[in-house]
């Protein structure tokens, strides 16, 4: 009975594990999309542009979300309290300064 209790509440712990509460599962995902919303910029720019440059401009544009996903991942490992910091300080994280 006890075994059959804890399966069934396993995927709500898990799920609370998950989350952990500090709010750096959302700080991660806008850092994340405010680096795809800069690469979406180098594309659209490399839309307008031929060659090598236009080349170059999709390298960057893939390099950056590549950082935008590896800062996402920074800072949900980092387990850093952002219910703790301020506007400002959030705003720096996200932008990476």
């Amino acid at each position: 009975m006890r075994n059959k209790m804890l399966l069934a509440l396993a995927p709500s712990l898990l799920l609370l594990a998950a989350c952990g509460g500090k709010g750096d599962d959302k700080l991660g995902e806008q850092a994340q999309e405010a680096m795809e919303n800069r690469a979406d910029a180098m594309d659209a720019a490399a839309d307008n542009m031929s060659g090598p440059a236009a080349d170059a401009m999709e390298a960057n544009a893939e390099a950056t979300r590549d950082a935008g996903e590896a800062r996402e991942e920074a800072i949900d490992d980092s387990d850093v309290n952002a219910d703790a910091l301020t506007a400002g300080e959030k705003n720096a994280v996200i932008n990476g300064q």
